[in-house]
This record gives structure tokens, C-alpha cells and sequence, in this order.
């Protein structure tokens, strides 16, 4: 039988898959520390309820419990917390005083807000799934205690949860720096992740392995990024994990030059990183690094970053700029409402509203019986319909499955588990397995079902394994009848939204790198990288609008300075690629929806192809510049038929994108 016919569908594919990796162990530990003993301390002081709110917030936290860095997780974990305790004030408020109808209204309402917020970035949109879930559960969960109160409860379960992620260490921490939990490793990884591209250079490895480096990067800038969780842990040592990190763009600059010409290097070449990623993972100096040739404007490069590296590592350095993206308030609102925040809304709201509508509905009609609680469908409408976590249908279908596995595991452990001991333990167990299970969503509804009935069977509701079934079902019919309606705005406007970003990125990357070259001789008032300074920073950075880089070049104190002009460079350079990977992501999600979605946001691979491409072509020509100060014809042509081949199909890269230059 033929490959083809065996082949599945990808809105198929999608719902098998799992994620791969080491079993996060420090997740582990912190999870069945988490939800248990915060439940246990709310049954000891006698507020079983409000330990049963504790317990879902550090949950929901341990979901969002992810690798990273210490600082990081700050905002990861605490920025949902206080949406979702938010939440609970709202929901508790108006289900105590709102009618039915009204009710289902203004959770709509709630839903098209949070929707259009969860546009904005993996953060902005947890903190949309937890201000609605915990509205539905302050709606739902019929508590005796006020809204305040639920909400400090849901907050100390969070809090308690990331107090255990800034003072354990993980595995083999103590052997080091406890102060760099993710931070040095990130680093590191950049470093390696720089060998490993140079290593394929010249294969058709290399695209991948520079997917990979651009990983390496945005995972190292995230680790970096946050608050200095102690004022005098902001040290020599982290001056100079910062200094390693700026270190380590150089080396990246060159070696996706090298992977674009798509020439082999020699092998001593991709030795240099190996060793400076050893060093930061042991905090020693660089010792001696092997020289690469230097035949070739690429060779050329890295042995001068590999030099740079190495200076840096012995002496240390000043605490350096991460090249993240400074993002206004206008932007952020433009990003909310724009093209994707109006596809995300108007899918959340009408799912929230009705599933709330619904639950309402056959409360009154006694499904649910005297004093059972209604949040079930709502809630799990919200996880069913965001867009972000992953296809419409393989979302319904791991749902569903998940829930009728954990239904009906939790059933069986109810009928032999003594209570509420039983219970308990159950609960910490469920919260251990919960950041193991968090890479298959149908996974992780089975363990979080079971940990939800075992909560809510210890604050008092009987055994509802069937109900919920049957509640789960409901909304996945909900949700898929809501993901497919017909509403007004472009289908696909995420992922167009994101190549926009994209092509507004590499533009400005592009005019910054071209500023100054008049033709294929040369540059414009310079010799080389010595002139290249403020003339390409002012058009580079500050014409960059809402998402300026943290370098925004002044017109009069920075005019031929190279420093300066290769650290707007490279913040523009950040930004493409970060751009690119956040676009290929939204566009993957979306090829495997059902193919009446899926069809919308046919083609905008190839798009995004191409734009990588000119972002690969930029860089070249930015290390061919600072060796020689001159452009030649290759790579002028190899920009002119990327631009071409992107004008062709008619897409738009953002109002600073040169479609016509002196020098192509």
C-alpha cells in the first residue's frame, strides 16, 4: 500500500502528537508541593473552600510552570495569577447579582475582551484563559465566602506555587550559581546552538539548524529578560552572563552568513563555540579558542567574534542590553484589536457566552441537581476555543477523550480511596504529574479532570463523573459550531497579522543594513563599517515606530559610530528573526485546522519562507559590509530576486521596505 493512502490528515497528526524531552523533574517536585499542601491548610484552619480555590490557582500556575528561567516565571506565573484573581472578584459579583441572561451577556462581553488580549503574546494570553475561567468558577462554584476572599485564596495558592520556583533549585543548581537557575543554560545553549549551524553548513541541515539558533536566541532573551530577583545578586556574575549573551550575537551574525553562502567551513571553526558554551556552563573563562581561516568575509567575522568572545569571558563585562523588544502601549492595543485580536475575540465570545448560557440553563432545570455547581462548560469552553493552544478540532477531540479518560479514572479512585486522606494525596499526585502531562493536551485534561472532581468532592459535591462527561461534550459541540461561524473579518487574520510583523521587521532590518550604500562600490561617506553609524540607526531604530529596539539612535551623538550602529543592527536583526519564528508558529497551528480553516491561510508558508530568505540575505550583506564596505553583484542580486519574488505575490512588508535601492 502506497505512502499517500496511509498518510492522515494533519487536523489528525496534530491531535497524536506529543511533545518530546527529559521528564522536567524540579516541575515535578514543585507541583506535588503545590496544590496539596495549600488544600490541606485550608482544611486545617476549617476554610476547605478557600484551600479548594487555593488549590485550583496553584494548578493553573502549574500549567503555566514551564522551562525557563527564574525571573522569567515571575511574569509567566504571576501575571495569569492576578488576571485570574480579577476574575473571581468579577464572576463572584455578578453571579450574586446579575440575572441568568444578563449574566451570559456580560460573559460574552468578557470573552470578545479576552480574546482580543490574547492576541498579544503567550502571557497575555494565559492571563485571558484564567480571568475567564476563574470568572466562570467565582459564577459557578457557589462559595459562602466573598469575592475578596476567593480571590486572595486563588492568589496565595499561585503565589505559594511561585515561591517554590524562585527558592528550590532544580537539578544539579547547587553545584553552581543557584542564583542562574535557566539563565546560564539559556546561554549556553546559544553557544552550542552557533557550533551546530556552523557544523551544517553547506547540508541541507542548515535551514533547520538556524530554525534552532533563533530558538536558542529568543529562549536565551526571555531568561535574561525580568526582574533582578535580588538587588544584590545583580553582580559581576550577572554582568557578565549579560556580556556573554551580547557576546554571542556576533558569532550568530556570521554563522547564518556562512549557512547562506552555502559553503562547508572547516571543522576547527565550529570548535570556538563548543568551548565558550563549556564555559558558561562551568563559569570559567574561555581558555584558548582555535582560530578559523579567514579567506572569507563570513571566516572573517567570526574569527573577529570569536576574539571579541574571548575577551569578554576572560575580563568579564558590563551588564549589556538583551536586544528585546520594547512594545508601547499603542502597539499592544493595535495587536489586541487588530487582525488577529478581531479573529481570536468574536471565536471566545460567543463560545464563553453560551457555554455559560447553557450551564445556566440546565442548572435551573436541576441537571446538575440541588447544589451542584455549573462552571464545568464555561470553563472548558475557554480552553476548547483559544486559538493559540493549538488546532480547533485536535483541541475538541483531546478534550474529549481526556475527559472521559480522567472521568472515568477519578470514578475508580473514588469508589476505593478513603476521604478525605485519599483525596488529598490524590490531589498532589495529580499536581506532580501535571507539568509531564502539559505536552499532550489530551493528557493534561485527564490529570487536571481528576484533580478538579477531587477538589471539588472534598468541598462537598458528590461524585459527578457522568455530568461532567456529558457538560464536556456540550461544549466541544459549542465550540465547534462557534470556530466555524461565519462572523465578520478575514479568516486567517492571525497568521497574516503575524507576517505583517514580520515583514514590517525585516524591512526595517533591511533599510538599516542598505542605509548609506549609493551603489556597488561602496558606501556612501565611509570606508567599510567605520562610517556606519547614525544615518542607518535613525532609519533602522527610530523608524521603527511602535516596536523601537532598546538602542533608539540620537541624530547628533551618534553619527559614525559603529558600536552603536552594530547594536541597532542587531536589535533589528532580533526582531526579524523573533518575528519570523512567531509567524511560522501561527501558520503551523493554522495548516492543520479542518481544510475549510485551513484553506485561509493557504500559501503564507511560502511568504514566510521568502521573507526568512531576505532576512538570511540582509545578514550577509551586513558581514560582507563591515569587511569590505562594498556590496557585490551576488549579493545584490540575491536581494533584488528576493524582493521581487515577495512583490509578485502581492504582500504587503511594511511601509520601510526599499523595493527599489541605488545598490540593487
Amino acid at each position: 500500500m502506497s505512502r499517500s493512502v496511509l498518510s492522515l490528515p494533519p487536523w489528525i497528526t496534530h491531535a497524536l502528537r506529543a511533545q518530546r524531552g527529559p521528564v522536567p523533574w524540579a516541575a515535578v517536585g514543585r507541583g506535588a508541593l503545590a496544590a496539596g499542601p495549600v488544600l490541606v491548610a485550608g482544611m486545617a484552619v476549617g476554610r476547605t473552600a478557600l484551600g479548594v480555590l487555593a488549590a485550583i490557582g496553584a494548578m493553573l500556575a502549574g500549567i503555566n510552570d514551564r522551562p525557563g528561567s527564574r525571573r522569567a516565571s515571575v511574569k509567566r506565573l504571576g501575571v495569569p495569577a492576578l488576571a485570574g484573581a480579577v476574575g473571581l472578584v468579577v464572576g463572584t459579583a455578578a453571579g450574586e447579582r446579575v440575572p441568568p441572561l444578563a449574566l451570559t451577556l456580560l460573559f460574552t462581553g468578557l470573552g470578545l475582551v479576552a480574546g482580543c488580549v490574547s492576541a498579544v503574546g503567550p502571557v497575555a494570553s494565559a492571563a485571558g484563559t484564567q480571568v475567564l475561567v476563574a470568572a466562570a468558577l467565582g459564577a459557578g462554584m457557589p462559595v459562602p465566602e466573598p469575592g475578596w476572599a476567593r480571590a486572595l485564596a486563588f492568589l496565595a495558592g499561585a503565589a505559594w506555587l511561585l515561591a517554590l520556583r524562585l527558592a528550590l533549585p532544580t537539578p544539579g543548581a547547587l553545584a553552581g550559581d543557584f542564583r542562574f537557575d535557566g539563565e546560564r543554560t539559556a546561554v549556553a545553549d546559544v553557544y552550542d546552538a552557533i557550533a551546530r549551524l556552523l557544523d551544517a553548513a553547506g547540508t541541507a541541515d542548515a535551514r533547520a539548524r538556524r530554525f534552532a539558533l533563533t530558538a536558542a536566541l529568543d529562549h536565551a532573551q526571555d531568561a535574561l529578560t525580568g526582574p533582578r530577583l535580588r538587588r544584590w545578586a545583580s553582580s559581576a556574575a550577572e554582568r557578565r552572563l549579560h556580556a556573554q549573551y551580547a557576546a554571542a550575537l556576533p558569532l550568530a551574525e556570521a554563522a547564518t552568513a556562512l549557512a547562506w553562502a552555502g559553503d562547508p567551513v572547516p571543522a576547527r571553526a565550529a570548535e570556538g563555540p563548543r568551548r565558550l558554551a563549556a564555559a558558561v556552563r562551568a563559569h570559567t573563562p574561555s581558555g584558548p579558542l582555535p582560530a578559523p581561516s579567514r579567506d572569507a568575509p563570513g571566516l572573517r567575522a567570526l574569527d573577529d567574534a570569536l576574539l571579541h568572545a574571548a575577551q569578554t569571558f576572560d575580563r568579564g563585562g558590563e551588564r549589556r542590553d538583551l536586544h528585546t523588544r520594547r512594545r508601547t502601549v499603542r502597539s499592544l492595543l493595535r495587536t489586541a484589536f487588530g487582525a488577529g485580536g478581531r479573529e481570536y475575540g468574536p471565536r471566545v465570545a460567543p463560545s464563553f457566552g453560551a457555554g455559560a448560557g447553557t450551564a445556566q440553563a440546565l442548572h435551573h432545570s436541576h441537571w446538575y441537581g440541588q447544589h451542584a455547581h455549573w462552571y464545568w462548560m464555561p470553563a472548558t469552553a475557554v480552553f476548547l476555543v483559544k486559538p493559540d493552544l493549538g488546532p480547533l478540532v485536535s483541541r475538541v477531540l483531546c478534550r474529549a477523550a481526556g475527559t472521559v479518560l480522567g472521568a472515568l479514572l477519578f470514578a475508580a479512585f473514588a469508589a476505593v480511596l478513603p476521604r478525605p486522606g485519599g483525596l488529598v494525596a490524590l490531589v498532589a499526585v495529580c499536581g506532580a504529574l501535571v507539568p509531564v502531562a502539559t505536552r499532550h493536551f489530551a493528557a493534561q485534561t485527564a490529570v487536571v479532570t481528576v484533580l478538579v472532581l477531587a477538589l471539588v468532592m472534598i468541598g462537598g459535591e458528590p461524585q459527578a463523573s457522568v455530568s461532567r462527561i456529558a457538560e464536556t461534550l456540550l461544549a466541544c459541540g459549542i465550540v465547534l459550531v462557534a470556530g466555524h461561524l461565519p462572523l465578520p473579518g478575514r479568516r486567517g487574520g492571525q497568521v497574516r497579522a503575524r507576517l505583517t510583523a514580520a515583514g514590517d521587521a525585516a524591512g526595517a532590518y533591511l533599510r538599516h543594513v542598505l542605509d548609506g550604500v549609493d551603489d556597488l562600490g561602496g558606501s556612501a561617506g565611509r570606508e567599510g563599517s567605520a562610517g556606519r553609524g547614525g544615518a542607518a540607526g535613525r532609519e533602522g531604530s527610530a523608524g521603527r515606530g511602535d516596536f523601537a529596539g532598546p538602542h533608539r539612535p540620537d541624530d547628533h551623538d551618534h553619527d559614525h559610530d559603529p558600536g552603536h550602529d552594530r547594536t541597532t543592527r542587531w536589535t533589528l536583526r532580533r526582531e526579524a528573526y523573533r518575528a519570523l519564528a512567531e509567524a511560522r508558529t501561527a501558520i503551523a497551528l493554522a495548516a492543520a485546522e479542518l481544510p475549510a480553516l485551513a484553506r485561509h491561510s493557504a500559501g503564507t508558508d511560502e511568504v514566510a519562507a521568502l521573507l526568512e530568505r531576505l532576512v538570511d540575505t540582509t545578514t550577509a550583506c551586513a558581514v560582507h559590509l563591515d569587511d569590505t564596505g562594498r556590496l557585490t553583484p551576488h549579493l545584490t542580486g540575491r536581494l533584488a530576486e528576493d524582493l521581487d519574488e515577495l512583490a509578485a505575490r502581492g504582500e504587503r512588508l511594511g511601509d520601510r521596505v526599499p523595493r527599489t535601492h541605488p545598490a540593487l
